[in-house]
């Protein structure tokens, strides 16, 4: 048998006597070792993070989906409205009409209803602010007037309802703001 410098030297316990080598690799091995365990929890790190920027990127898409689907209609209810309008003026301009305009005025009312219900069944909810404090979120003020009647900066006349869209301001109502007398 030829003896070789790694089987020469061998003790009783089966090691070299080149333990030194053997040490120093056991240094370097550990050392590799925790290099590749902290590179692994930064993967690990990172991955956590990316996973949690997925989670609030598809919650936002969704909430966004879910608003869009909400207010797609916010144009043509905005112009509904117009037509609203149109017919309550046309009820407070026909309240002093004779009996044989009756009829008429029963159709305009039933048909203001008719459009009501459908704008309050897509989430529309009219303002009505008449006698309540001035709201500037939810109010345009057109004029002050003087009231003893009302209370200052409370809303004393409605020129305009208002409307809210799933309890977002469609239209501010247009209102008459109460103020002390001279």
């Amino acid at each position: 048998m030829n003896d070789t410098p790694e089987t020469s030297a061998a003790d009783d316990n089966g090691f070299s006597e080149a333990q030194p080598s053997i040490e120093i690799d056991v240094e370097i091995l550990q050392q590799r070792l925790q290099e590749a365990e902290a590179q692994a929890q930064a993967a690990k790190d990172a991955q956590l993070r990316s996973m949690a920027e997925l989670e609030n990127t598809r919650r936002r898409l969704e909430r966004d989906a879910q608003n869009s689907l909400k207010f797609a209609n916010e144009k043509i209810i905005s112009e509904l409205l117009a037509v609203c309008d149109s017919l309550e003026l046309g009820l407070k301009a026909a309240a002093g009409a004779d009996a044989t305009a009756r009829p008429l005025i029963e159709g305009v009312e039933l048909t203001q209803r008719q459009l009501l219900s459908v704008l309050e069944k897509h989430g529309v909810k009219p303002i009505d602010p008449l006698g309540q404090p001035f709201n500037p979120e939810h109010h345009e003020a057109m004029s002050m007037v003087p009231s003893a009647d009302t209370p200052a900066n409370h809303v004393a006349g409605v020129m305009q309802k208002g409307y809210l869209l799933h309890e977002r301001l469609l239209r501010p109502a247009m209102v008459m703001v109460a103020k002390k007398p001279d």
